[in-house]
């Protein structure tokens, strides 16, 4: 298993009338920290699309705890827990500053090959990065 967290702050235009996170935002705050993780595997999306592999998702769930407000320092943990070879599953936590969970989440990733638009196998590439972090 790999967890990693990234640290954001809510900001003013990210907020309803009633103060809190809007909720369309929180898939976009799961994405941040999603892109920083794959870059603490020493990747990039843009690696990844100049290897010829796209990466849509193939699914979104998310599960609101509590209000996360204007202002909030957010943490946003993502959390691998199997070596994606045909899929890239990830979970997401966000708590808030009183370490309370804000929500809980989950994006499924496909590897497409670019040319095809076809599915395919994660890329040796992507699993080298990664494999060194599960035993």
């Amino acid at each position: 298993m790999f967890s990693s967290e990234t640290t954001i702050r809510v900001r003013y235009g990210e907020t309803d009338k009633m103060g809190y996170l809007y909720y369309g935002h929180y898939p976009e705050y799961f994405e941040v920290s999603r892109t920083d993780m794959i870059r603490q595997f020493g990747l990039t999306y843009r690696k990844i699309e100049e290897g010829g592999i796209i990466m849509p998702v193939r699914s979104l769930k998310v599960d609101y705890k509590t209000p996360a407000y204007y202002d909030e320092l957010l943490i946003v943990r993502s959390i691998l827990k199997t070596l994606p070879l045909v899929k890239l599953d990830i979970d997401y936590e966000i708590l808030n500053e009183k370490n309370q969970l804000v929500c809980t989440g989950n994006t499924v990733l496909a590897f497409v090959d670019a040319l095809t638009g076809k599915p395919r196998r994660a890329p040796e590439f992507f699993i080298m990065a990664i494999k060194k972090y599960f035993p």
